[in-house]
């Protein structure tokens, strides 16, 4: 028998996909707390196996947080009950956190089919995942090395000193992606990362346009 125990979620909400493949497509996104390269907190970002998150997955406070157990259904209808359309044709949910491997299982992706939904996972690519994700984003975080063979896409934030994109090169993955990274020095990163793109057109711009809408 399953354990009994339960999924720390910082927020669940409807909005669009902002970056990579799906940009512009409608999602449930389930954020999980944690994550197994940074603990979140500001003390510890300067040793931390990756320093340039800018995503708070602390605590289960936010829209729609809570600890969800894993055995009563719960949180797969917390996420449905978000979709506002009858329709169930185009239905997704995008786990994303923190890192979202640590917690999300196969119950939970059986679960989310059942109710119509395809499944994405935003990972760090350290962890082996659960079988049943339709869908596999890879970013990947410095030196930290990538357990995964292969992703649906691979989307490296960009520059970064420990992760060059040819360090890539024999990653297996249907769509390459350069994402500039944020911060002060953004403007001059998104201009590196188009010239990037332009001269290994192997590679494809993605931009953060949830940042630039101003929506979640």
């Amino acid at each position: 028998m399953r354990p009994i125990t339960v999924y720390a979620i910082k927020e669940i909400f409807y909005t669009l996909q902002g970056e990579g493949f799906h940009t512009g497509r409608p999602a449930v996104f389930c954020r999980f707390a944690g994550c197994n390269l940074w603990s979140g907190r500001e003390l510890d970002r300067a040793d931390a196996q990756c320093t340039f998150c800018d995503t708070d997955f602390v605590g289960v406070d936010g829209v729609n947080g809570g600890k969800y157990p894993t055995d009563d259904g719960e949180l797969p209808y917390m996420i449905a009950s978000l979709w506002p359309h009858s329709e169930t044709k185009n239905r997704l949910v995008v786990f994303t956190g923190g890192e979202p491997l640590l917690q999300l299982d196969e119950p939970l992706i059986q679960a989310m089919h059942a109710l119509g939904f395809n499944c994405a996972v935003e990972t760090n690519g350290t962890l082996e995942p659960p079988t049943g994700i339709d869908w596999i984003t890879v970013s990947p975080k410095g030196s930290v090395p990538v357990r995964l063979s292969r992703a649906n896409e691979l989307k490296l934030v960009f520059p970064q000193a420990d992760a060059q994109p040819d360090r890539f090169v024999d990653f297996e993955a249907d769509h390459y992606f350069l994402q500039p990274m944020d911060g002060v020095r953004r403007e001059q990163n998104t201009r590196d990362a188009v010239d990037y793109c332009m001269a290994h057109p192997k590679w494809r711009l993605s931009l953060q346009t949830h940042k630039v809408l101003g929506i979640s």
